[in-house]
Formats: C-alpha cells, structure tokens, sequence
C-alpha cells in the first residue's frame, strides 16, 4: 500500500482510480476547489485527514477512515461504494452516505441533514446523529447505543434492530417493515404511523397520537409518557408499564396497561373496533 503524509491536495480528481493507499495527516482543500478526489479507487485508508472538498468518494471500494472529519462543505461524500469502516470520525457534510452498501461506523459524530439514504447492511454503535430525513429507504441496519436527533428518522427502513438508543425525532419510523427496538428512549410525535411488523421491548415512547396505522404492532413491557389518541386504526398487542392517556379506535389486538385515562370509541370510526382493552386490574372493554 502506497503511503503518502501531510500533503494537501486541491486538484479535482486528484487521487483518481488509486488502487492501495494510506493517506496520513493530508487535507483535501484548497483555492482549485476541486472534487472528486478519491473517486473509482480500491483499499483507501484515511488516518487524521480533512476533507473539504465535494463527491471525494464516489464508487469505492473497501474504505477505512479513522480520526478522520468530512467538514460541512464535504458534500455527498461517500456515494455507491462498499465495504466502509468509519472510527473515532466526524462527518459533517450533507448527504453523506448514499446507495452504498457494507457500512460500519464507530465512536463517530453525525451531522447530516440527510444520512444514509438508500443504503444497506448498516451497522453503526456508539455514535451520534443529527439529520433532518436519516436513513430513508435503507434496509438491514443495526444500531447500538445510538443518540439520534432529528425529523422524519427510518422512513420506509426495512429489516432494522435497535438497542439502548435514546432519539428525539418527529414522524419516525413511518411506513418501516420488520424493525425491532430494545432498551430505548423514542421520544417525538406521530411514531410509526404505516409500520409494519414494529416491535418495542423494554421501551419508553413518549409524544402525542403515537403508533397509529400499524399492522402487527408489538410492546412488549414499555412505558408510554404525554402518549394520547395512540393507537388509532391499528392492529396491536401491547402490554404498558404505568398510565396511558388516551387510547383510540384501535382495530383489534389486545391493550393492557396500569391505567388508561380515557378510551376514544368514536361514532365515526371507520372500523369496528375488536381490540380488548384492559387496566391491569380490570377488563375495561
């Protein structure tokens, strides 16, 4: 593998096609403005680099990034590549993982307003991430001990598993299929509306009119905070810790919780509700 420190370089498609590389301590910047640097090249590592400049990573493959910072002017940095290993990195460009596939990242800071879309086989742990639309219409994703902040978070995700997360986002997870979360903190409004096969164990859930919309919805042992109008037109088995404000319209299923403040069975209700709907003392309806 060539290695080359501590040099600057601004050219467009400076590194282009490289097949072996160790870039230590070198920055991609300059007065040229030049993009693409890295584009079509194999086996790229990345040690202490600053990157500045647009597109540097477009259709590689195997790349390795420690210590590393894609600043906010690193625009769509990593697109159609593979086999990616992020550590101990911050990446602050916008869009900047797209169509790109074998994902790992570590110890690393995500601010991009639009992260991870259309990617596949993710796997990100100890990190944080701000984005306004993050992983939109990505599949297989595994995310652990995760701090998310952000909008419209995992819409139309397939085949995702969570654990001891804490996010803060409106409208999440709408429309995913098959995602599992465990152990975590999901608090914002309108969650996973048009989910399908979304299970919460050990969970807090905390926002208005949550839940609604979901087809074989599971809550296994979870805590509902400020949670009202939940549930409405889903099909939903659910077992709650403490006291649910109010519930509304569900299809069928089973709700069981300490306490529900007020069960909404409106005129208007579009289906005949089937659900049995307890406190844990009594039978309700």
């Amino acid at each position: 593998m060539k290695t080359i420190k501590g040099q600057t370089f601004p050219q467009e498609r400076a590194l282009y096609g490289e097949n072996g590389i160790h870039l230590i301590e070198c920055s991609f910047d300059g007065e040229e403005d030049g993009e693409s640097a890295l584009k079509e090249s194999k086996n790229v590592k990345l040690d202490g680099c600053v990157m500045n400049l647009r597109y540097p990573l477009w259709h590689d493959e195997n790349v390795e990034m420690n210590n590393s910072t894609m600043t906010d002017k690193c625009r769509a940095a990593l697109w159609y590549s593979s086999n990616i290993h992020i550590k101990d990195s911050n990446l602050f460009g916008i869009k900047v993982l797209r169509e790109c596939k074998n994902i790992e990242i570590y110890d690393s800071k995500v601010e991009s307003p639009e992260f991870c879309w259309k990617c596949r086989d993710i796997n990100i742990k100890d990190s944080s991430i701000v984005g306004e639309y993050p992983f939109f219409l990505s599949s297989n994703i595994k995310l652990k001990n995760v701090e998310l902040k952000g909008k419209y978070s995992f819409q139309y995700v397939e085949n995702m598993t969570i654990e001891d997360c804490r996010f803060d986002t409106k409208d999440a997870f709408w429309h995913t299929k098959n995602v599992t979360v465990k152990n975590s903190i999901v608090k914002g409004e309108y969650l996973a509306w048009y989910s399908e096969g979304l299970t919460l164990e050990n969970c807090v859930i905390q926002g208005t009119q949550p839940l609604c919309y979901c087809k074989d919805l599971k809550l296994i042992n979870c805590k509902m905070i400020d949670a009202d109008l939940s549930f409405e037109y889903s099909v939903v088995d659910a077992d709650i810790t403490g006291d649910i404000l109010s519930v509304k319209n569900p299809i069928s299923g089973k709700i069981v919780a300490d306490s529900i403040g007020e069960i909404m069975l409106t005129d208007d209700s579009l289906y005949k509700c089937e659900c049995t709907i307890e406190e844990r003392s009594k039978k309700v309806n």
